[in-house]
C-alpha cells in the first residue's frame, strides 16, 4: 500500500504507460518542464524526454488537430487541456472528427487518444477555470467520457482509457487533485462499470467525480438522522451502467441525481430520464437532482452557492416521500 495523491495517481499511471508502450506520448500546454498547472506531469519530460511529453502552444484546436493526425499513425497522444473551458476552442475538433473517425472510415482508422480535462469547482477559481462541461461531449457520439473519484480510480481508468482503441475525455476533478488515500496500484473495475460507495435500503444518491464524497458526506448525516443511504459511484457516463443504478433503485424505491454542472438539459436530466424509464413501477417518488445554479460560474466567494452541498442534498431527500410522512393530501389549505 502506497500513500498517494489523485495528481500523483494519475501521474504514476502516465508513467507506467510511457514506460510499457512507446507509442503513448503526452503534451499540452506547460505539461512538459512545468510538470503541468497542477503537476500531474511532473518529472515525465526529464525522465521521458521531449519527445515523450512536452509544450505545446497556447492553441487547444492545434492540440487535438496534432492529436489526431498522431492517432492515425498509430500513436497514443494524451493531450492536457489545462482547464475545462479552455478545451471549447477545442471543441469543433473533438466533435468533428476525434468522435467520428471510426464511423467515417469503417473502422480502418481510430482516434486512440485521451484528452485530460482538469474540470468542476471547489478550488475558489473563476469563470473559465471551473466549468463542468460533461453533458457536451456526452451528448457526442463515439466519446467515452469518464470521471474518477478516488486515488485508486484515478491511476486505474486512466490507464485503461489510454489502453482503449477510442477516444476517451477523462474528467479530473481539480478540488480532488490533492486528497489522499493508501492504495495499491492496481486495475479496479473497468470503464463502464459503476460502483456501490455505501450500501442502503432508503434512498439512492447517484454521483460522480467531484460530487461523490459530497453525497457520501449527505449520506452520513442521514444515517444519523435514521435514513438508509445508498450511494452509487457512476464513473463512467458513456458507456453508462444502467445494470448497477438500476438495481439500486429497485432496490430503495427513491433516487436523487447529484452533478456540480447546470441542472438544464445537463448529464443528471438523461440520468433521471434512464432511471424513470427503467424504475417507473419501483419508485416511490419522483427522481430529483442537486445540481449546480443555472447560471455561469460565480465569482469564488459566491461558488459555495452554486455547488451542490450535503444540505441541499438533504433538503432534496426531505422531499421524497416517506412512509413516516404525513399525508398532505387531504390538507385543507387557507
Amino acid at each position: 500500500m502506497t500513500t498517494m495523491t489523485m495528481a500523483g495517481a494519475l501521474n504514476a499511471a502516465l508513467r507506467d504507460a510511457l514506460t510499457e508502450d512507446e507509442k503513448v506520448v503526452v503534451f499540452g500546454e506547460d505539461v512538459g518542464t512545468l510538470g503541468g498547472v497542477f503537476r500531474v506531469t511532473d518529472g515525465l519530460t526529464r525522465d521521458f524526454g521531449d519527445d515523450r511529453c512536452f509544450d505545446t502552444p497556447l492553441a487547444e484546436s492545434g492540440i487535438i488537430g496534432f492529436a489526431i493526425g498522431m492517432a492515425m499513425s498509430g500513436y497514443k497522444p494524451v493531450v492536457e487541456m489545462q482547464f475545462d473551458a479552455f478545451a471549447y476552442p477545442a471543441f469543433e475538433q473533438i466533435v468533428s472528427h476525434v468522435a467520428k473517425l471510426r464511423n467515417r472510415t469503417r473502422g480502418s482508422l481510430t482516434a486512440p487518444m485521451v484528452i485530460r480535462i482538469p474540470f468542476a469547482g471547489g478550488i475558489g477559481g473563476v469563470e473559465h477555470h471551473c466549468d463542468s462541461s460533461e453533458a457536451y461531449y456526452a451528448h457526442t457520439p463515439g466519446l467515452k467520457i469518464v470521471s474518477p473519484a478516488t486515488v485508486a480510480d484515478a491511476y486505474s481508468m486512466m490507464r485503461d482509457a489510454i489502453a482503449d482503441p477510442d477516444p476517451v475525455i477523462f474528467l479530473e476533478p481539480k478540488r480532488l487533485y490533492f486528497s489522499k488515500e493508501d492504495i495499491e496500484l492496481t486495475k479496479t473495475e473497468p470503464i463502464g462499470t459503476a460502483v456501490v460507495r455505501r450500501t442502503g435500503s432508503e434512498v439512492t444518491l447517484l454521483a460522480y467525480g467531484p460530487t461523490v464524497s459530497v453525497a457520501m458526506q449527505a449520506a452520513e448525516f442521514a444515517a444519523e438522522d435514521g435514513r438508509s443511504v445508498e450511494v452509487i459511484d457512476l464513473r463512467s457516463l458513456n458507456p453508462f451502467d444502467d445494470e448497477t443504478v438500476a438495481a439500486s433503485v429497485r432496490k430503495t424505491g427513491r433516487c436523487i441525481v447529484v452533478q456540480e454542472a447546470q441542472g438544464f438539459a445537463g448529464v443528471a436530466a438523461e440520468i433521471a430520464s434512464r432511471v424513470s424509464e427503467r424504475c417507473f413501477h419501483h419508485l416511490h417518488a419522483p427522481v430529483l437532482r442537486v445540481t449546480g445554479l443555472d447560471i455561469p460560474y460565480p465569482a469564488p466567494k459566491l461558488e459555495h452557492f452554486h455547488l451542490p452541498s450535503a444540505d441541499r442534498i438533504l433538503d432534496a431527500m426531505d422531499r421524497l416521500q416517506w412512509n413516516d410522512a404525513p399525508d398532505l393530501s387531504k390538507a385543507v389549505t387557507a
